[in-house]
This record gives C-alpha cells, sequence and structure tokens, in this order.
C-alpha cells in the first residue's frame, strides 16, 4: 500500500503487544455486555480515552457488532491538536494498528467528498489525532475483514456538521455503521461534570440532534466529539433509523477514585 497511517497512539492508549492488546479487548468485551441485543445496528457512540479509562464504556458498544456483517466502518473524530475548517477524510490507503492493517473505503470516500469544498481529502487532523485510532483496535477483534472511512472535523460548526449528515445520506448503506468518537466533559468535579453530561444524554435519548448541537454552541453542555454525534443521529434520522439506547455512561474517578476532576465517557447504539 502506498500510505498507511501509522498507530500514533499504540503503547499510550492502548497496549502496542498485538497479544496483550487482542486479550485486553477480548476482556473488555466479556465483562461488558449490554443487556439486550440489536438488529439493524446503524451507528454507535464509543468514547476514545485511553482503554483503561473507557473501555469497559466502549466495549458496550463495540458488543452489539459482533456477528454483524459490516463492510465498512465510518469514524467521525473531532480534531484536537489542530484547526482547520471543514472536515478531512483521509488521503491515505489505509490505518494501521498493533492487530493489522484496515484499508480505507477509497469508493465511498470519493462520493463522500465529491462535489464538495468543504468534505475533502487531506491529512488534516490525522496525522496524531487518537479519537480515530483507538476505534480501530475494537472493531478489528468484533468484525471480520472490513474496510473505514476516517473523518475528522475541524470545525464543528452547524453548517459543517449538518452538511457532513447530508452527504453520510446519500452514501452509506444497510453494510455500514458510523461511530461517532466522543468524550463527554472534562477535568470538572465528578458532581458538576454528571449535571453536564446529562444533558448530553438526555439529547442523545431524545434523539434530539438539533438541541444537542445548539447546547454544545451556547457551552450548556460538553462533548469534544459531539460534532460526530450530532452528524450520526441527523444521519439515522434522514434514513429513518430512529432507535437509540444509551448503554454506559462513566467518568474516569470510577477507575481512579478521584473525583475532583474528571472526563466523562459514554456509548450509546443507535438502530433501526
Amino acid at each position: 500500500m502506498r500510505s498507511v497511517r501509522e498507530p500514533a497512539v499504540a503503547g499510550m492508549f492502548y497496549p502496542d503487544s498485538p497479544a496483550k492488546l487482542k486479550k485486553d479487548i477480548q476482556l473488555l468485551l466479556e465483562n461488558n455486555k449490554p443487556s439486550e441485543k440489536y438488529d439493524n445496528v446503524f451507528g454507535l457512540v464509543s468514547p476514545h480515552a485511553g482503554y483503561i479509562y473507557s473501555g469497559m464504556t466502549a466495549a458496550f458498544a463495540y458488543n452489539t457488532l459482533k456477528d454483524k456483517k459490516i463492510k465498512t466502518a465510518v469514524i467521525i473524530s473531532p480534531s484536537h491538536r489542530e484547526y482547520f475548517p471543514g472536515i478531512s477524510v483521509f488521503e491515505g490507503d489505509a490505518y494501521k494498528t498493533p492487530l493489522g492493517i484496515v484499508p480505507v473505503n477509497k469508493e465511498m470516500r470519493s462520493a463522500l467528498t465529491a462535489d464538495e469544498n468543504f468534505i475533502f481529502n487531506g491529512i488534516n487532523g490525522h496525522k496524531n489525532e487518537h479519537a480515530v485510532e483507538v476505534q480501530i483496535p475494537f472493531l478489528q477483534v468484533v468484525l471480520d475483514d472490513f474496510f473505514i472511512v476516517p473523518v475528522v472535523i475541524g470545525d464543528q460548526r452547524k453548517i459543517f456538521v449538518e452538511g457532513l449528515a447530508e452527504k453520510l445520506s446519500q452514501v452509506v448503506d444497510e453494510e455500514t455503521v458510523i461511530v461517532a468518537s466522543s468524550d463527554l466533559s472534562h477535568f470538572h468535579p465528578k458532581e458538576k461534570a454528571a449535571a453536564l453530561d446529562a444533558i448530553v444524554e438526555r439529547r442523545i435519548k431524545d434523539f434530539d440532534y438539533e438541541n444537542l448541537q445548539s447546547d454544545l454552541e451556547n457551552n450548556r453542555c460538553e462533548a469534544c466529539g459531539g460534532g460526530g454525534i450530532v452528524a450520526l443521529l441527523k444521519t439515522a434520522d434522514m434514513m429513518h433509523k430512529k432507535n437509540v439506547k444509551i448503554l454506559s455512561h462513566t467518568d474516569s474517578g470510577d477507575v481512579t477514585g478521584d473525583g475532583s476532576e474528571v472526563v466523562g465517557y459514554l456509548s450509546a447504539v443507535v438502530y433501526g
């Protein structure tokens, strides 16, 4: 392959040993199963912190994909390290993790970026971004051969997020899953974090992506990948996939025992 994006956070956010990484994910999946099974899974909300903190929450979401026929995972990430206008779809051939190489669905990428000024092929936001990368090993464990479309949102204003949703609704199919990679509030005392995160949880539960976008833009709540959540829900709405279930909601203090400054995590499944 001509251009493979090497792992940037292996050994930090998750193990760099293939054997340990696979074992850790399998253990997370075994110990964190939803109480129900979900057919026609359309999308997931999954956190993107280090696995020791958010892996349990993520596992609830990825368990819903087991035994599903998924050809392509569209992973929508915020850009933590650089600002750029619009939305960058990885222009290379594949992403690599310790578990191997996952190719990009170039046909879907081309359809997603065709005739758009703000959705473009690039490496903006992909070079060191962890929020796409940490989702891929979970996908590698629960799915067989599959493609990815790695999408990084450089500007999460409504015009870009809704434009992404409209384009996604034209290109995804029944063998596609959309993964919105997002953590919630950052570095508040546990009680305040719970109040902020409850707003996001309620908006997702109510399928109210318009007010979620408004809440995020007006700082009534926090979610670093909130634009991806909005894009997922709007795309689902346009494709008549209007069922959603919150699977897990935790914070870093649940792991560390320190509630003074926590980061919130949530996982959810959207299905038809």
